[in-house]
């Protein structure tokens, strides 16, 4: 048997076996996030798609209604949530990001207050338009 003739049968095996064990690993994953998305139940805490945290508060067959503030339900469809977050992960990123927010927004308020002192003893040369409902009666 010459090359020529083995060529074709392992072009063939070197191109079929990376393309059916990608379709299967792409196939598990589809298994995993539907099996994921049919568990969900009111009170476990998820993250969706586009990366805004909530709390389910109730679902539909396609639909989830979805807690994100105090009092704001939005709803989703069901394949927009990407995973469940245990609740040790949601309280860290809060209260992360609302330990990075205090010092600066203390800043700005005393940054604020020193403009207002300096605005109050320094006279400014803008002009104020009038409102523009003014405008169109006039």
């Amino acid at each position: 048997m010459s090359f020529e003739s083995l060529f074709l049968p392992l072009l063939i095996v070197l191109l079929a076996v990376p393309m059916f064990l990608q379709a299967r690993k792409q196939k598990r994953a589809v298994q995993e996030q539907q099996k994921l998305q049919n568990s969900l139940t009111a009170g476990d805490r998820v993250m969706t798609t586009s990366g805004l945290f909530g709390t389910v508060v109730s679902s539909a067959d396609d639909s989830i209604d979805l807690e994100i503030a105090p009092g704001v339900v939005t709803t989703w469809v069901r394949a927009a949530v990407r995973e469940k977050v245990t609740t040790e992960e949601a309280a860290e990123a809060p209260a992360t990001e609302q330990d990075e927010a205090a010092p600066a927004a203390e800043a700005k308020e005393a940054e604020g207050e020193q403009k207002d002192a300096t605005d109050a003893t320094s006279e400014s040369s803008a002009q104020i338009a009038e409102p523009i409902e003014k405008q169109k009666t006039s």
